[in-house]
């Protein structure tokens, strides 16, 4: 029997939400310091959800923009702008809510604020667009008539305002705690589309029912980790979040989902990347198990349902051929077919992850790694540009998790991408590092003129 405790950590996000062209795409790249957004005076011009880190005052949390009105929409725009908004209320932490100084307070925006004090959820309302110069406008004070407290001038364009306003947001934020690591505690993230048997899985291998199980996608909503001791070790299973489904918002759960598998994957060491055998590989597939690439993380590709196929002698090799295709850009990710429902091969996956993890944690030593590169290299003349060729100078690895190596050489330029690939199958046809994604980083020595 395992040995079960219930923990929860979780980075709070804090969504921008409000009605379409108020600045909240302007507002978010300003908060985050990027241009991810696209920014555009057409009103829903944002159609996904983006997230980007966000650090102020020690506090360091989950930014999201949200999506404003999608053009050629059936839906009332109303409707829409409701979906959006609850989508916000249910997936944060704290909220803030924009709107705009020069066209003051609409029937949407009371609409919105409506839901928002209704949720009980900490927001802080933006009055954006405050660009001109001079003292605070008389028609700012129309904006405390939404109830929602103290409004936050704020000029998103020039930034004026914006300390303040991530002043106010971090009051509703917990106080920044440094996370305990648990000694020997694999960190297993369970990531994949809604419905594709995340719960089922934390359920079958914790060997109890710690998660509400329903056929309806979305269905968890809460991030509870699940602590496992059994012969194999001691585990925290990372159940990823989604979203209780109210009414059809199609991609939205999607979005917001992936949003989820990235809050799950910073945490872990390994994660399960679970796909259902019965649907088949999707784009969100594609697009969950690329946050658990780019992050370095150690990679399982498990097939749930399995035992919901018909099946022959050739449809494992087949649906693992195809898998291998879908799944090109992570090829070192071992693939295992498994049943949450009936258990097959759960044990397998335990040692899988055991292994996977390992492997993410390798280190390799210098002189190892430049015997590799002297035989990878004499096979193998490196690339030659207008009668200059690439010199090695030696390679060594610099960190773990994932396994990170640098390469010295004569010419950058010179070191393309495709050589770079041949050293990399060239070191894991030694040292294997299956499971995990190995990154290469490429440092220039003084050029020679020569």
């Amino acid at each position: 029997m395992s040995n079960i405790y219930s923990l929860k950590s979780n980075r709070p996000i804090v969504a921008i939400v409000g009605r379409p062209n108020v600045g909240k795409s302007t507002l978010f790249n300003k908060l985050t310091g990027t241009r991810r957004a696209i920014v555009d005076d057409t009103p829903g011009v944002t159609r996904d959800r983006l997230y980007g880190d966000c650090d102020w005052q020690s506090h360091n949390f989950l930014l999201v923009d949200t999506g404003g009105i999608e053009p050629n929409s059936d839906d009332v725009i109303l409707s829409q702008m409701r979906r959006q908004a609850q989508l916000a209320i249910d997936t944060a932490d704290a909220i803030i809510f924009v709107t705009d100084l020069r066209s003051g307070v609409t029937a949407n925006d009371e609409e919105v604020a409506q839901m928002l004090r209704r949720s009980g959820k900490p927001v802080v309302l933006c009055v954006n667009k405050s660009d001109r110069p001079g003292g605070t406008p008389p028609e700012f004070y129309e904006f405390y008539n939404l109830g929602l407290g103290d409004p936050v001038e704020v000029s998103s364009v020039h930034g004026h305002g914006t300390g303040d306003l991530l002043d106010e947001v971090c009051k509703h934020l917990p106080a920044p705690q440094e996370e305990e690591e648990d000694s020997g505690v694999i960190r297993v993230a369970i990531i994949g589309k809604p419905n594709a048997g995340k719960s089922s899985l934390v359920n079958q291998m914790a060997g109890e029912e710690r998660v509400i199980v329903s056929e309806i996608a979305g269905t968890t909503r809460d991030a509870t980790d699940t602590l496992v001791e059994n012969e194999k070790g001691k585990f925290l299973l990372i159940d990823t979040a989604g979203l209780r489904r109210k009414s059809r918002v199609n991609e939205r759960i999607e979005h917001y989902s992936v949003l989820r598998a990235k809050l799950a994957v910073e945490r872990a060491t390994v994660c399960v990347i679970l796909v259902d055998a019965v649907e088949g590989f999707t784009e969100q597939d594609s697009k969950v198990a690329g946050l658990a690439h780019e992050a370095g993380k150690g990679c399982i590709i498990a097939v749930n349902k399995w035992d919901a196929v018909e099946k022959d002698g050739k449809t494992m090799d087949a649906q693992r051929k195809q898998l291998m295709n879908d799944f090109s850009f992570m090829g070192y990710a071992p693939i295992i077919f498994i049943s949450a429902k009936t258990g097959q091969r759960i044990n397998r996956l335990w040692d899988l992850i055991k292994f996977v993890d390992e492997q993410n944690a390798m280190r390799v030593t210098t002189g190892k790694l430049n015997d590799i590169l002297a035989d990878a290299t004499a096979r193998v003349q490196p690339p030659t540009d207008k009668g200059r060729r690439l010199k090695i100078y030696y390679i060594t690895q610099a960190s773990t998790r994932p396994p990170t190596f640098v390469c010295f050489v004569n010419r950058a330029e010179l070191f393309h991408y495709s050589y770079q690939r041949y050293l990399e199958n060239q070191i894991r046809g030694v040292f294997g590092l299956e499971g995990t994604p190995v990154r290469m980083i490429v440092r220039e020595r003084e050029r020679e003129d020569v």
